[in-house]
């Protein structure tokens, strides 16, 4: 079974435990400090992988970094994976729990890439567009890439508007490559 399926169903059952205890915004907080955590540091992606290192020493590590920063449940949460030899699994886990959290919650994540950087007030109104057409809260990312020349690329979910000039010039040469073919 691949990790990612492992990491969502332990990360269901992590959900299910957080409502149970109404700390789901508590445990979702510590699984993107656990997450960022990981992203930030190879070295603790190793420790937790490595088979060979001893799970009370994995434990004491993710005691060490966690302890007085997350929430009981999740510190044992962490244990029992470890216990488990699941440590390989828990950043799937983590990433999977905030997953679901954004689909029981109805948060959607999206981006825009400028070829400039966008205003506050063209941030708030591509947000209130892309929240009328799907509804629900949505977290929007922002990026410069100057390469687009102008306009935007919007990215939402598995979706992307591309009105970028580069895309537009990219289209045309393909467009004239064809007539010159035929």
């Amino acid at each position: 079974m691949s990790e990612l399926t492992v990491g969502a169903r332990y990360a269901k059952s992590l959900i299910d435990l957080a409502e149970e205890q109404k700390s789901l915004e508590a445990v979702k907080g510590d699984m993107e400090l656990f997450v960022q955590t990981l992203k930030a540091s190879s070295e603790l992606q190793a420790v937790l992988r490595n088979p060979i290192i001893p799970h009370d020493k994995k434990k004491k590590i993710l005691d060490a970094l966690f302890t007085g920063k997350v929430n009981k449940a999740t510190q044992l949460f962490f244990n029992l994976m470890i216990d488990k030899s699941r440590g390989e699994v828990l950043y799937y886990t983590a990433q999977e729990f905030i997953n679901q959290y954004n689909v029981k919650k109805n948060i959607v994540k999206a981006s825009v890439t400028s070829a400039t950087a966008l205003s506050e007030e063209n941030k708030a109104k591509i947000a209130a567009l892309i929240q009328k057409e799907i509804g629900g809260n949505i977290i929007l990312q922002t990026k410069v890439d100057p390469s687009l020349i102008g306009g935007f690329v919007l990215t939402v979910g598995d979706r992307q508007v591309d009105t970028s000039i580069a895309n537009a010039l990219k289209k045309l040469k393909s467009e004239f490559a064809q007539k010159v073919i035929e």
